[in-house]
């Protein structure tokens, strides 16, 4: 079996199973910029605790974020961790997002990826996450289950940019089935494909070379 089709077989299995995801959880781009850089290190629920705290003082806002003091934004944030270095993340990507002309002319940008990745705190998997599910642009997005997944279901390794480009060469350039895929993936590896895995009742315990074994 090609690498695509075993690609789109464990798509297609992990939405019978779970179903449509319709992620990110956010009700603005912003905010799902702001949850990309929260979540960074620490559980989703810590993450809607501070979006709730961010919402409820009005600062899911750029220029809020930006005219707001590093001490109040750690104060609203506390609940994900590292809220110092978060709070500095979120004032430069804040600034970012205003001296760029805002989010319609940020995301129209050739070089996004790039720009994103030179604002200090945003590695990789932030960047991209906030490509896909904000700017809503095809790219996959790798992350720990990804790299864990993979490993099991296809016995496939390397780096971030190798895993990406694996994904992308196999599957339809499609921002909605990135974005769909890549939540069902989170979706198996906090339920089933954990560390400590619980293969019986697996969706992809037929084809999963881990699994078989």
């Amino acid at each position: 079996m090609c690498n695509g089709n075993k690609l789109m077989d464990i798509y297609k299995l992990l939405k019978n199973r779970f179903g449509e995801q319709n992620w990110w959880p956010a009700e603005s781009e912003f905010e799902m910029m702001v949850g990309a850089i929260l979540t960074q290190n620490v559980s989703w629920n810590n993450v809607e605790i501070a979006i709730e705290n961010l919402k409820d003082d009005e600062m899911l806002d750029p220029l809020a974020i930006k005219n707001s003091t590093l001490k109040k934004i750690q104060e609203l944030i506390k609940p994900t961790g590292f809220y110092k270095q978060k709070s500095k993340r979120l004032k430069r990507l804040a600034r970012a997002v205003i001296e760029n002309g805002g989010l319609n002319t940020l995301f129209k940008k050739d070089n996004l990826r790039e720009f994103l990745l030179n604002v200090k705190g945003i590695g990789p998997e932030t960047a991209d996450s906030i490509i896909l599910y904000a700017a809503e642009r095809p790219k996959f997005v790798i992350d720990s289950y990804t790299k864990r997944i993979l490993k099991r279901v296809m016995n496939h390794e390397g780096n971030y940019q190798e895993l990406q480009r694996f994904f992308e060469s196999n599957l339809n350039t499609d921002s909605k089935l990135y974005q769909e895929y890549h939540a069902l993936i989170v979706e198996l590896g906090k339920t089933y494909c954990k560390k400590n895995p619980i293969c019986d009742s697996c969706p992809l315990i037929e084809i999963c070379e881990f699994g078989k074994k």
